[in-house]
């Protein structure tokens, strides 16, 4: 049973601010929430290897490895300005 101080702190928590009916109509809802997950603790689950995913996830990351090289100076070619290896910009701020 959850208690009308618990649910003022989470309204609190959660910066809500609810009316009586809807601080019952909460209150039923995580009571309800919590009977649910006191249904799945009493789950058999021996033999049931705990995981991060539903579905097997092995080492989905590629190696880093640089593909197309520093090309610098062809992009560098098409800048109207450049100033020390890089686009020369007008000035925006005084």
């Amino acid at each position: 049973m959850i208690s009308d101080e618990v649910m003022e702190y989470v309204g609190i928590l959660a910066k809500l601010e609810l009316s009586e009916e809807e601080k019952e109509q909460a209150k039923k809802d995580m009571e309800r929430m919590l009977d649910y997950i006191d249904q799945l603790n009493e789950l058999n689950t021996d033999g049931v290897e705990p995981m991060s995913h539903v579905f097997p996830v092995n080492n989905v990351f590629r190696e880093d490895i640089v593909e197309n090289g520093d090309r610098s100076e062809a992009m560098l070619e098409n800048a109207p300005a450049q100033k020390a290896g890089s686009f020369q910009v007008p000035r925006t701020v005084e």
